[in-house]
């Protein structure tokens, strides 16, 4: 009866239909949380409305207990490996199976139509489980850098899921029998928007299936796809009148056969594989309406990045090799004043490779702050930095919410290291940052600069930091502050377990650690100083790695022990093997 009365009083007299209904219109996750903590009542309420869940990792809790809190779910993001695992840092057995997902998905998810797996392992049996059994809910099926299926698990899917809007296999690893799944995609799809299986090895593809998606389906507004003939696809470019944004292609054929491509009217978001400088001319005519353009895999120079963004005024999003070097940040400084995404990946190492010009450094990022100052998220390679340029980043970019820098080992010396005060500005300027990298060299941030992170970074969710601070006492100050740090990766730091176990303490809202390389105690008894309920810490072995260059010879790398922690409602997992350090059941702490 008391319980009865305070359900009543703390919904203020709300019937539960309108709570319900007021529900419905909270989408925040964290809002969702604080609302589901205010009483039972309000707890089965949002139970029953949340139409979207995102599980940062698979392992912190299990199928059967989201089934049994949320069986009215509509969408599913779940992700398994960590992050590391895309950089071949964690072994290939670690882990991430779908398996259990799918069989719990299908027997209990009845208005599941949205489904994203991220870096999983997923089977040809999962596959055709799913398309069976949620096949005519599906709406939305994304296989993000996943591994373990085959040809044979799609074409499972394409037959069964006919309300397809989206399929999505971008950097996923899978084994090509043959091109029947896209065949049976054209075939008895007409609903479909999205197709993505950009960098992929899929090869077996049939221009005559692409055009026939193209005439079936007429919402068709993105497709990423695998190498293939620009040639091949001008019937495909004729009949998606309503494409916005295509991906991948190649060419093969004499430059001057390309002159007379002509691209959808609506296309808006580009990323031509291997274009060279000859047929860059092809974009030039629709360029000034380009919101996006990915030149990550194109054979550019510094200066052919420089004319193309000089169309390109009114971009967006940009993606490209340090290539375009800091003449070309300087020209999208001048040009692009609309551009609120930027990611500059690392280039080839061989010499020769890169452009002379090729090099992004610390001119590059100050032109770059004070010329686009809507950015909004940045990630960049680095060959040389200074404080003044993070200043730069600090002062202007206001918006700024997403920043990541790597600084290249290519040059043997930084003048302006360590870069304790540029990095203490950036935070302090950037308050809406939530996520941010920082991956220096030894000497790059001393302990102060460490403390300076966790003092400043008061809304960042997630960090990555590499080879920064001196000793365990630059760490215990960083870990006095960042009080909404959820999620904490570090690599090539020089910090001793026992004040890894004494940070992770000090940050109150952790819930996900990721540690490579770090001063071992004998017995790894240090580490049980961060044991508590529900908190499960996996230990991942020295090993070597070995890589095969393009010349056939190989390379050994070494790579250092892990330590992976993470809150889990399930306890140890079973299916990676662990050795266990021996301790209270109730702290449920694996290795």
């Amino acid at each position: 009866m008391a319980n009865r009365n305070l359900n009543r009083m703390m919904s203020f007299g709300i019937s539960d239909l309108a709570l319900e209904r007021v529900m419905a219109y909270i989408h925040d996750p964290r809002d969702r949380d604080a609302v589901s903590l205010v009483c039972r009542k309000w707890y089965e309420i949002d139970a029953l409305t949340r139409k979207h869940i995102t599980i940062a990792l698979c392992y912190t809790t299990s199928p059967e207990l989201l089934t049994r809190r949320f069986r009215r779910l509509e969408s599913l993001n779940l992700k398994g490996k960590p992050r590391a695992a895309m950089f071949n840092l964690i072994p290939e057995d670690w882990g991430g199976y779908a398996g259990p997902w799918i069989n719990e998905i299908a027997e209990s998810f009845n208005c599941l139509k949205s489904l994203h797996f991220r870096r999983m392992i997923v089977t040809d049996a999962d596959l055709e489980l799913l398309a069976r059994s949620r096949g005519h809910t599906l709406q939305v099926l994304k296989l993000d850098k996943c591994s373990g299926f085959s040809t044979d698990g799609l074409l499972h899917v394409t037959r069964h899921c006919r309300c397809l809007r989206t399929l999505f296999l971008e950097e996923s690893i899978l084994e090509e029998k043959d091109g029947q799944w896209l065949h049976e995609l054209a075939l008895s799809n007409t609903v479909l928007e999205t197709l993505n299986f950009y960098i992929t090895e899929l090869s077996k593809v049939s221009i005559r299936d692409l055009d026939l998606i193209a005439r079936n389906c007429r919402s068709l507004v993105s497709i990423k796809i695998s190498d293939c003939e620009i040639l091949d696809l001008v019937g495909f470019f004729r009949a998606a009148a309503a494409l916005e944004e295509f991906g991948g292609g190649s060419f093969n054929d004499s430059p001057e056969k390309y002159a007379g491509i002509t691209f959808p009217p609506r296309l808006c978001r580009l990323g031509l594989s291997y274009m060279g400088r000859n047929e860059m001319p092809i974009i030039f005519p629709f360029a000034s309406q380009l919101r996006k353009l990915d030149l990550l895999y194109v054979m550019l120079d510094t200066e052919d990045h420089c004319q193309l963004i000089q169309q390109c005024a009114n971009l967006e999003i940009l993606e490209a090799r340090n290539v375009i070097g800091d003449r070309g940040l300087e020209v999208l400084a001048q040009r692009c004043k609309r551009l609120k995404r930027l990611r500059i990946e690392r280039g080839a190492d061989e010499p020769g490779m890169e452009d002379e010009q090729g090099v992004v450094s610390q001119r590059g990022l100050s032109a770059l702050a004070q010329g686009c100052i809507e950015l909004e998220y940045l990630a960049i390679y680095v060959s040389d930095i200074t404080n003044a340029s993070l200043e730069s980043v600090g002062t202007y970019l206001k918006n700024l919410s997403d920043f990541r820098l790597v600084l290249l080992d290519n040059e043997e010396r930084i003048a302006d290291l360590p870069l304790d005060n540029g990095v203490q500005a950036l935070l302090r300027g950037c308050e809406k940052l939530r996520r941010f990298a920082l991956y220096l060299r030894a000497g790059g941030l001393t302990d102060v600069g460490l403390g300076y992170i966790g003092q400043y970074s008061h809304n960042v969710r997630w960090m990555l930091l590499g080879y920064v601070g001196e000793s365990d006492r630059g760490l215990l100050e960083f870990s006095r502050g960042c009080p909404n740090l959820q999620k904490l990766e570090m690599r090539g730091c020089c910090f001793s377990e026992r004040a890894l176990a004494l940070a992770v303490m000090q940050l109150t809202s952790l819930r996900y650690l990721w540690v490579q390389g770090y001063r071992k105690s004998e017995t790894g008894r240090d580490l049980l100083a961060m044991g508590r309920p529900f908190w499960n810490i996996e230990l991942i072995p020295p090993r070597q790695v070995v890589n095969v260059n393009d010349d056939g010879s190989e390379i050994v790398s070494e790579h250092p022990p892990h330590i992976l922690a993470y809150y889990s409602l399930v306890g140890r997992r079973n299916d990676y093997p662990a050795t266990v350090i021996p301790l209270e059941p109730s702290t449920m702490i694996n290795t």
